[in-house]
């Protein structure tokens, strides 16, 4: 039997209203998200000033960025395996405490060694933040609902990264990068009380029989192997283009000769384009599914970074950042939506955390090889190539599953059958 708190997945299945107390928990989950998208853009918005103060290269500065998404890779595997053992509410809470404490701790850094340790170790907390609050916001919501609650969730992200740039602006150039991530004690002291109020103790595994042979034995057995590396990899360069964006954006428009406000207002218009992508892509996931819609936008983002290469007029260099953010992210956020809906209750957290995990692969990568080109000499342009042809390879790969997997890929109009 389940405890008021408690949620029955095939209940939550069958229910057409969704409870007050299921609202208010899955906005506590997507303030997470919110969170999230702060920690992860902030860096990019500090870079100029952490290469002023320690006198480091934008290659050393590239693995800086690296080491949170290494960090990340690691924390997405392991909760969104620890979520379907030992309950979503417990995995949350504690993703939001590592991430908030060491970001926090960040804020008081000697120098650059101990700021990537605390980089590093906050990036195991933000990794894993995204795949369990997903996980349990789509357990809260009746079944026709999850995909689009997914989607809708991502939206966290880059109103976190919006919220960065916008605090970034006046923050920075009067008192420095240190309050950038001082602010990271909000969430602790004041989401992490509610939280253990209002988040349901729902584990998966808990309420499904069957649910021991599970794991990424049953991950990448023969049921969904193939599809499960076929999700990891379009999450690789998704997030490769994704990521590459948000850490080097101000970096590259001040290499353009823009100063550090006014590039700071470019990675707010792509920030705002991906909050616009959110909900633009879910209603084209509702209309066309969710692949086909993904589809769409890795490309349109693609094409719009590769016009850059073109020197167009400043408006036009904005209204491409919106587009490249409603494209990168929108992918982004169409794929965790398809993992939600692909797989069975009991591995969702699993699913969502392979994804994301190996898909940490690309966000890893990304400042690290736009540090190098920058370190070359290539400039601003050899980035976006880079991140252009990720959107399109992404693209390409969303085509093969919608095309090889035409009764597995998802729709935002309900789960589909794996069988």
């Amino acid at each position: 039997m389940h405890s008021p708190n408690e949620v029955s997945p095939a209940r939550a299945g069958r229910s057409i209203s969704l409870p007050r107390a299921h609202v208010i928990a899955v906005i506590v989950c997507w303030l997470f998200v919110v969170f999230d998208g702060y920690d992860l853009i902030v860096y990019g918005n500090v870079i100029s000033s952490l290469q002023d103060e320690w006198g480091i290269s934008s290659s050393t500065a590239g693995t800086l960025g690296s080491l949170a998404f290494v960090g990340m890779m690691i924390g997405a595997v392991l909760a969104g395996r620890m979520s379907d053992a030992i309950g979503r509410k417990n995995a949350v809470i504690g993703c939001v405490v590592v991430l908030s404490v060491f970001t926090t701790l960040c804020a008081v850094a000697p120098g650059p060694v101990i700021f990537g340790i605390f980089r590093l170790i906050a990036g195991i907390g933000l990794g894993g933040l995204v795949p369990t609050s997903n996980a349990l916001a789509a357990e809260l919501v009746p079944d026709r609902w999850r995909a689009a609650v997914a989607t809708m969730m991502m939206s966290g992200v880059p109103i976190g990264g919006s919220i960065a740039a916008l605090v970034g602006i006046p923050v920075i150039p009067n008192w420095g990068w240190r309050p950038m991530f001082a602010f990271a004690l909000i969430p602790l002291v004041v989401l992490v009380p509610l939280a253990f109020k209002v988040l349901p103790n729902h584990s998966a595994l808990s309420s499904h029989p069957d649910n021991s042979a599970g794991g990424f034995k049953e991950l990448l057995g023969d049921r969904f192997r193939t599809i499960s590396i076929m999700f990891a990899a379009v999450t690789v360069v998704t997030l490769l283009a994704w990521y590459g964006l948000g850490t080097w954006l101000p970096k590259l428009m001040q290499g353009e000769g823009t100063d550090l406000g006014n590039a700071l207002t470019f990675s707010l218009a792509l920030n705002l384009g991906a909050v616009a992508g959110s909900f633009i892509t879910a209603w084209g996931g509702v209309r066309w599914g969710s692949v086909p819609t993904s589809i769409v936008a890795a490309l349109l983002a693609g094409v719009a970074l590769l016009t850059l290469l073109l020197d167009p007029p400043v408006a036009a260099v904005y209204l491409i950042f919106v587009l490249a953010g409603v494209g990168t992210h929108g992918t982004q956020a169409l794929i965790i939506a398809a993992v939600a809906s692909y797989y069975p209750d009991h591995l969702r957290g699993t699913a969502l955390g392979w994804a994301l995990g190996v898909g940490r692969i690309g966000a890893v990568a990304a400042p690290q090889i736009g540090g190098w080109l920058l370190a070359a000499g290539l400039g601003a342009d050899s980035n976006f190539v880079l991140f252009g042809i990720s959107a399109l390879i992404s693209s390409l790969l969303l085509m093969v599953i919608w095309k090889k997997f035409p009764a597995r890929h998802d729709s935002l109009r309900g789960p589909v059958s794996a069988q």
